[in-house]
């Protein structure tokens, strides 16, 4: 099953990126929030399903 990352901007989806298992991408929106959100300005990231289920969000930012 895929996976997509997608990372949210003030302004709405900012980019999704694609992976084949839950847990690499969980790990890897965990791993890059923090500096996403400092240089890119990214305030939520969620992991959805190819259905559209949401498995992982979070959100912070200012």
């Amino acid at each position: 099953m895929a996976y997509m990352v997608i990372w949210y901007g003030k302004q709405g989806i900012v980019e999704m990126v694609p992976f084949d298992a839950e847990k690499a991408a969980r790990d890897h929106a965990l791993a890059t929030f923090p500096a996403r959100r400092e240089v890119d300005g990214i305030v939520a990231v969620e992991v959805r399903k190819e259905d559209g289920t949401v498995v992982f969000s979070k959100a912070g930012g200012s």
